[in-house]
């Protein structure tokens, strides 16, 4: 047997790792060992702000007491059983999610991640319309699974797969009504789009897209499924996105934020959808697990009681002025800033520059996210202290200005 490296240094991490782990990830050159709040630290100590909160999953920060609590209660209870049998925690989520999404959307599947969401929600569309057709965006990211794949927006992860996926869905330019009514037509099953592309860069819809989209699946019967996994449950300022265009989507998906940093996601759908599925349709050996479940409660609940959408709006919304205002001023290192509520980008006008400023930034003890190539992405939990949140961010804007 292979004696195992104990030390606590990355170069141990690195080193135990290199021997088993399927190397599809690029890995930053830090190993988290534990958090709490929005601060985390590695496995030698250093303490660092996460400005990512584990991809925008960790809704109300690292280990809150609250999510921990319902977590460890739970597990005392149950932790699993199957979806043939009822349970309270899962009864529990889809009643208060029935309460804070629009009234029209009664119905919700839960399952472990979003792009099992998305998967169901495409299947759910060509059961509802008996069409195989869909109309993507550009930069657009929807999983990698190849359902999602399917209508990705991003050539480089769908051209490996091409020969397995489907062919005759579009692709269009995100944001652009006149190329998205052109390409849905009589064949289209659902226009899918995020309200604002994350992974593509933070882009938000401008007003009065979504409801020209929807107007134009309205009158070729197809359905329009708004992809909320990174931007629902408070993220944007409002608890889903779709508030800020006032439209209801046929079908809604949602993840990460939800669990809170436990692996939960799901659809919601109108009456009319939920009409056309059959026994079977859909399905999960963990789809609505009792834990995750119970996760998500507590979740959703410490949002609402500590008022959290609310705070995303305003402290979003300063972020953003903070942001803007730099790249007006740095003309030669950004292009502009842009977002919704605690979902904002900075782009800069060089790809390699977002990669130094975020590896300097693990340096000097500040997690960051690159998007899109060159977007320095900022998405942290909901309650993080302002303090946190500013000093992070005049550090890492001083590494921009730096070059």
């Amino acid at each position: 047997m292979q004696e195992r490296d104990t030390a606590t240094t990355l170069e141990a991490v690195q080193r135990r790792e290199a021997q088993h782990f399927l190397p599809v990830a690029r890995r930053l050159p830090v190993a988290i060992a534990r958090g709490s709040g929005s601060r985390v630290w590695d496995v030698a100590g250093n303490e660092l702000v996460d400005l990512t909160a584990g991809w925008g999953v960790n809704a109300i920060g690292h280990c809150h007491p609250a999510l921990v609590e319902a977590i460890s209660s739970q597990a005392g209870q149950l932790m699993q059983t199957t979806n043939f049998m009822y349970s309270l925690p899962q009864l529990d989520l889809i009643e208060t999610l029935a309460r804070i999404t629009p009234p029209e959307l009664t119905r919700t599947f839960l399952l472990s991640s979003g792009t099992e969401a998305m998967d169901g929600a495409i299947k759910l569309a060509h059961r509802a319309t008996g069409r195989a057709r869909y109309v993507s965006t550009e930069g657009s990211f929807h999983g990698r699974s190849l359902g999602a794949l399917a209508v990705i927006g991003q050539a480089h992860h769908r051209a490996p797969y091409e020969a397995l996926l489907k062919q005759g869905n579009a692709v269009v330019p995100f944001n652009d009504v006149d190329a998205a009514r052109a390409a849905i037509d009589d064949e289209t099953a659902a226009f899918i789009v995020e309200p604002v592309q994350g992974e593509g860069g933070v882009n938000p819809v401008a007003l009065g897209y979504l409801a020209a989209v929807q107007e134009a699946c309205r009158e070729h019967g197809a359905l329009l499924i708004l992809d909320e996994i990174q931007t629902g449950i408070g993220r944007t300022g409002k608890m889903f996105a779709l508030e800020h265009d006032d439209v209801v989507p046929d079908v809604l998906a949602i993840g990460k934020m939800l669990g809170g940093g436990v692996p939960i996601a799901g659809f919601l759908c109108t009456e009319a959808v939920a009409a056309t599925v059959q026994a079977g349709d859909q399905g999960g050996t963990y789809a609505g697990n009792v834990l995750t479940c119970a996760a998500a409660n507590a979740v959703i609940r410490v949002i609402e009681e500590d008022k959290l959408v609310e705070r995303a709006a305003s402290l979003g919304e300063a972020l953003l002025t903070k942001l803007s205002t730099f790249a007006r001023e740095h003309p030669d290192a950004c292009e502009v800033a842009r977002g919704r509520g605690l979902l904002c980008g900075l782009v800069l006008k060089d790809a390699e520059l977002a990669g130094r400023v975020q590896s300097t930034a693990i340096e000097r003890g500040v997690l960051v996210n690159v998007a899109g190539g060159n977007v320095l992405r900022f998405f942290p939990a909901l309650n993080i202290p302002a303090d946190d949140l500013w000093s992070s961010l005049d550090l890492l804007l001083e590494l921009v200005a730096a070059g």
